[in-house]
């Protein structure tokens, strides 16, 4: 048995939020000796940039969450053209979704409907549409933007286990993305509808969106709202952050030829994920990890 598939196996049996929460309670210490020794080791161990932050001295922040969800300086993250990264991290996935199906990795499909609460009528706009898997790491910077211009119509509150999602997890447990905790926010686009999932994970202490403050932990069923008064965010606008490390997962109810290759690539907030097409072609299909993957599965 390979090092990722034993990673991944003893995640079942572990108290998945027990663990998150008492993380959680160390990462909101104001404990000055506490709070400086969790930063400083932090970034030691995943050698965090802080040149770029907007405070750079670390024991300059109240509480480890404070240093993780930093801001960072105007100009270290320009806004490009067409639709953008929503964060920092690892474009995983990225392609096509055919009949309703998305690309976790290399052997693992699972469904947009369930990954956006189990509702086909929500899920229904984004079947033919496209996708883009945005890993996180420790090191990265952890608030989410959006990558176009758009108007919230419902949130929904997921709830799940809380899985890694790093990539010995996304190879080796199924359904990861739609098996996690999650928050699911709809956005009316110029793009068409859009939805930007923010996918907890192992101590994930919480996600937080700028509308609703933090949104987990929660605890019971799925739970919707829907806003009657207009929420509009432009592209490049912050919506959201994960207090640690976690995944974004955006889908499209249109093709577009997101940029994608064999291997994962890294991509900074703000940065082009989609190419520019001229007038008149269509996304090419040979360019989608996912397209490549299916062929994969089904051969």
């Amino acid at each position: 048995m390979s090092r990722d598939k034993l990673f991944a196996l003893i995640q079942y049996p572990l108290p998945h939020h027990l663990i998150s929460r008492a993380v959680g309670t160390l990462a909101r210490s104001r404990i000055s000796w506490l709070k400086n020794l969790l930063i400083k080791t932090f970034i030691r161990r995943f050698q965090v940039d802080m040149s770029q932050a907007q405070e750079p001295d670390p024991t300059a922040y109240s509480t480890f969450n404070d240093f993780f969800t930093r801001a960072l300086k105007a100009e270290a993250r320009p806004i490009g053209d067409g639709i953008v990264s929503p964060a920092d991290g690892t474009l995983s996935q990225a392609g096509r979704t055919h009949h309703g199906t998305l690309i976790q990795a290399k052997g693992q499909a699972y469904s947009i409907t369930s990954l956006l609460g189990g509702d086909m009528r929500r899920a229904a706009p984004f079947r033919q549409g496209s996708f883009a898997t945005i890993y996180l790491s420790p090191k990265d910077y952890h608030r989410v933007h959006m990558p176009v211009t758009g108007t919230l119509k419902e949130m929904i509150y997921v709830p799940g286990r809380i899985f890694s999602v790093n990539r010995a997890t996304a190879d080796h447990v199924s359904n990861l993305f739609a098996r996690n905790e999650r928050v699911v926010c709809i956005f009316d686009t110029e793009e068409g509808p859009m939805a930007m999932v923010l996918v907890g994970a192992m101590i994930v202490a919480a996600i937080e969106t700028v509308w609703a403050g933090q949104v987990t932990p929660l605890s019971g069923d799925v739970q919707t709202i829907r806003f009657d008064t207009p929420i509009t965010l432009t592209k490049g606008e912050e919506m959201g952050r994960f207090k640690l490390g976690s995944t974004v997962v955006l889908c499209f109810s249109r093709e577009i030829d997101i940029r994608a290759g064999d291997h994962d690539i890294p991509v900074a907030m703000g940065e082009r994920l989609d190419r520019p097409t001229e007038a008149g072609e269509t996304p090419d299909a040979t360019a989608s990890v996912a397209d490549n993957a299916r062929g994969e599965q089904q051969a």
